[in-house]
């Protein structure tokens, strides 16, 4: 238990008590119309930092009806597999940008109507839970720095917003079956309560799924990857006065997924809640508080006997933090932003570890640690005429305390206790830009930022050890060893850019970017060992001097009426710098140079429509030493609907219609593969 971030919840009200009379000064006339349940307005400097927005009717319209899927519109997004969340490992489900390198952890701060949503011990993010239907908005930031965010936005940030009374209707349902006996059901019920709404909405996802083992490496046990997963979300939004409202939100999801072999199940569970409260007066506040309970069980199967042999039965982890920001009236050419934020996190592994063979139990692990971060940052968007100044800066100070790693042999008695030094140090960061207007359709920007991300409780003290069968008849065992003596991440950046309107629906454009990340925690080869058929690879989690990566993101945009087209490049120079080092020079792992989308779609609401997606994935690499290659992947998706009366609409989806063959993963020559052609039929009532 972490018991002092309890004092935050205590602390709220006494923070707060000032907000409702700073709050009581009515805006100004000529201040645009609030609807309750949205955050507070983005500075003006916002755009200078090069931020891309996917709205509702994009979020809720694609052929996976998953948001990871939506996200990859923005060309530069990657996960660390190309798994999306139903048949991806739970803890492998890191997000980062711009080709900085790719390990489970998110290097990306994802956050939910201003929480982070990563997972306390792993840093692996729960798409599943984050269901599209409950969002107005997500709005992802490259690069950018930390700035008021908090600390882990080292590849930048990804804003979700939850949607408001006038996205839902009183009733929305979705019901679908598709392609191996999947079925997708969903609803959600909102109802006015006073001045404000309670929304309350669930989803049941479930699929006997697809061979992500390719067929010349299937075996006996080899099963289809199943997935079986809920979330139930309830949101209100209640007004306290006419400028101040309350926003409170409690998530709860559970995921089960089975990979590669029979009994090789994992699952991950989590109850969140926050409270925040808006002050949109002259004095505007921003204070939140938030706690997430999470868990995380995995059975490794051996590739031999197929019988466990490891049994990851409990991870439990705790995240408990908050925020408050003050926004004081300083002039109508200014818009400051002063605040404090804090994140603590603890999490327990217990691991039993079996004899493949016998079934009998060898020994078991266990580890346990604590980290935090606590941040002051102070940000003045400055509008001069044309031109807006934006700057920022932080400092935080972060800890790493009561590590430790145990051992026990079969009968219980502890056989090793190795306990990790307590480290602590303060964090200095920046953020800086400029946006200039030259006319209504053109702007230019510029910005540059620093930024960090504490390793996590995972890569300090979890090994883990993934066994599979190859092509070659044999097994590949790749162990991975933690690493207690992780640095944080470092992040240096900065970007130009150019944004084109020539007409009011038609958007265009281009940034130019440099960022250097030293430090870069990787899963660095240790040694690779061929016996025969069989291959075992050793890695260690390690700072990696610097990973260089440089580039260049387009983005267009056009609608007029149903009609709307979008589409995003990315390309990504990305490197390694380790001198000395034998993959010094190379791609950092999980890293394609070429990404691209584009969707072009005729959605009315009351009428026929249809959509079409394609993505590019370009070629990139498993490992350190670039021995192990993902091929290039590109996919077609399409959706089309047709209104069967007034409040239904028959809805038709297709996945990667064209069945191209997807790498996921590819260790020594085993191979992953991610999502075939995939169907569904279903329908939507809006009431």
């Amino acid at each position: 238990m972490l018991r002092p971030s309890s004092r935050l919840f205590w602390l709220m009200p006494a923070l707060l008590a000032p907000a409702q009379g700073w709050a009581q000064a009515a805006p100004p006339a000529d201040s645009p119309i609030v609807v309750i349940g949205t955050p507070l307005r983005d500075p003006p400097g916002t755009p200078a930092y090069g931020s891309v927005r996917i709205d509702r009717d994009r979020l809720t319209a694609t052929a996976s009806g998953r948001i990871e899927d939506a996200l990859r519109d923005v060309a530069g997004f990657q996960q660390f597999r190309r798994s999306d969340s139903r048949s991806a490992n739970p803890s492998a489900q890191g997000a980062t940008l711009r080709a900085l390198g790719g390990n489970a952890s998110s290097r990306t701060l994802v956050l939910l109507d201003g929480v982070p949503m990563a997972d306390p011990f792993f840093g692996y993010i729960p798409f599943s839970a984050i269901v599209p239907e409950r969002l107005a908005f997500a709005r992802v930031t490259r690069g950018g720095g930390v700035g008021a965010f908090g600390a882990g936005a080292v590849a930048g940030t990804i804003e979700l917003g939850s949607a408001t009374r006038a996205d839902l209707p009183d009733l929305s349902a979705s019901a679908f079956y598709g392609s191996d006996d999947a079925t997708e059901l969903s609803a959600t019920l909102t109802q006015d309560l006073g001045g404000g709404m309670v929304t309350l909405s669930g989803r049941w996802d479930r699929g006997d799924g697809f061979n992500t083992t390719p067929a010349d490496q299937r075996t006996a046990a080899t099963v289809p990857a199943r997935y079986d997963g809920w979330s139930v979300g309830l949101r209100a939004v209640a007004p306290i006065s006419p400028n101040v409202e309350m926003q409170a939100r409690a998530l709860l999801f559970r995921d089960n997924r089975t990979l590669r072999f029979a009994g090789a199940d994992s699952g991950s569970e989590g109850q969140d809640a926050s409270v925040r409260i808006l002050a949109r007066g002259r004095w505007q506040v921003d204070a939140l508080a938030y706690i997430q309970a999470r868990n995380f069980d995995n059975v490794v199967i051996s590739a031999t006997t197929f019988r466990p042999s490891l049994d990851q039965r409990n991870t439990p982890s705790t995240g408990i933090g908050g925020k408050f920001e003050l926004r004081p009236p300083v002039g109508d050419a200014h818009v400051l932003r002063i605040g404090l934020d804090t994140r603590l996190a603890q999490g327990d592994m217990y691991e039993d570890s079996f004899n493949a063979a016998t079934g009998a139990v060898t020994g078991h692990r266990r580890a346990h640690g604590r980290q935090s971060t606590s941040g002051l940052f102070v940000e003045d968007d400055w509008t001069l005429g044309a031109l807006v100044l934006t700057g920022g800066a932080r400092i935080d100070r972060w800890t790493i305390t009561n590590g430790r790693f145990v051992t026990q042999n079969a009968s219980g008695s502890t056989s090793t206790v190795t306990r990790f030094p307590d480290r602590d140090a303060w964090e200095g960061s920046f953020r800086a830009g400029a946006l200039f207007h030259v006319s209504d359709g053109i702007s230019l920007r510029a910005a540059g930022y620093t930024g960090y991300r504490l390793p996590t409780l995972n890569e300090l003290y979890r090994p883990f050890s993934l066994v599979a069968a190859n092509s070659n008849g044999g097994r590949t065992t790749v162990a991975t060893d933690a690493n207690a003596a992780l640095a944080p991440e470092k992040l240096k950046g900065a970007e130009v850019g150019m944004d084109l309107s020539p007409l009011p629906d038609v958007h265009f454009a281009a940034t130019a970017f440099y960022n250097r990340l030293d430090n870069a925690v990787g899963n660095v080869t240790l040694s690779s060992v061929t016996s025969g058929a069989n291959v075992t690879i050793t890695r260690q989690r390690q700072n990696i001097d610097a990973i260089i990566a440089k580039g260049i993101e387009l983005t267009a945009s056009a609608r007029r009426g149903d009609w709307s087209l979008s589409a995003a490049y990315a390309y990504s120079h990305s490197r390694v710098k380790a001198p000395g080092m034998p993959f010094d020079g190379l791609v950092p792992a999980q890293s394609p140079r070429h990404t691209a989308s584009a969707t072009l779609s005729w959605l009315p609401e009351t009428r026929p429509g249809l959509s079409g997606t394609i993505r590019y994935t370009g070629r990139q690499y498993e490992d350190d030493l670039q021995t192990d290659v993902l091929r290039d992947a590109l996919t077609v998706d399409a959706l089309a609907q047709w209104p069967l009366g007034r409040h239904i609409m028959l809805v038709a989806r297709a996945e990667n219609i064209f069945d191209a063959t997807i790498d996921t993963r590819n260790a020594g020559g085993s191979r992953d593969l991610g999502s075939p052609r995939t169907l569904w039929i279903g329908a939507r009532l809006r009431y």
